[in-house]
């Protein structure tokens, strides 16, 4: 075929006019953001879904909460929070990309677009659009959800909020040229429903499962075990 092109007179290496889907991120990378809910099973059978949201740029994460249920008034709280947050780090996102998930309801959009921040939809089935939120994710699970027994939405969220001051402040990353996202992040106590407790039994247990684990060590730094050791 490519010598058949090249007798008609056709270049079949010719330069693409149109911009790429890579082009698009890298060009874009310090006004991106990025987003996923992922599904994380308790003790009790209730599932949770988390919201994460990742800056291209800097890959620094922030968990923006986890739910039983993704109603729309959670929903909307939670850009509320992502818009707040940006505000006060005087971050100048423009663009914030997430896949067609159905409980990204048509105000979490609202909500963005009214300061500025365009929605890019990701494809049908491809998380490949979506790759450094769903590398973060696989990390998070890789390193400490598959390690730790969770007991219920107060639990998952004092371990993520560990795990994001990790990813945050310690751990290296490849495609940064093993920068750290942030070399200081303060340390943010979430805000718990009244309802979630985490009682001493509960506490022993998750203290328990939390130290008896190990896992592989980053190849440029300490493995987020590591770093929870040296921490005590």
């Amino acid at each position: 075929m490519w010598q058949t092109l090249k007798n008609t007179g056709i270049d079949p290496a010719s330069d693409r006019t149109s911009t790429t889907w890579a082009d698009f991120l890298r060009s874009r990378a310090k006004a991106l953001l990025a987003c996923d809910f992922f599904k994380v099973p308790t003790l009790s059978g209730t599932h949770l879904y988390v919201l994460a949201v990742i800056k291209h740029s800097s890959r620094r994460i922030r968990v923006l909460g986890a739910t039983a249920h993704s109603t729309a008034a959670w929903v909307a709280q939670a850009s509320k929070n992502l818009v707040m947050d940006l505000h006060d780090a005087g971050n100048s996102a423009r663009f914030l990309n997430r896949d067609r998930d159905r409980k990204f309801l048509t105000l979490f959009d609202v909500i963005l677009a009214d300061v500025g921040i365009q929605i890019v939809l990701s494809g049908v089935r491809i998380p490949q659009m979506n790759s450094i939120m769903e590398r973060w994710i696989q990390s998070c699970r890789h390193e400490l959800l598959d390690h730790t027994l969770i007991w219920n939405q107060r639990h998952l969220l004092h371990a993520l909020r560990e795990y994001e001051q990790f990813h945050n402040t310690h751990r290296p990353h490849h495609g940064i040229a093993n920068a750290r996202p942030c070399t200081r992040c303060h340390h943010r106590v979430p805000i718990m429903p009244r309802s979630a407790t985490l009682t001493s039994a509960d506490y022993n247990g998750w203290a328990a499962s939390s130290t008896n684990t190990t896992t592989q060590s980053d190849q440029h730094g300490c493995s987020f075990r590591q770093a929870q050791r040296c921490s005590r």
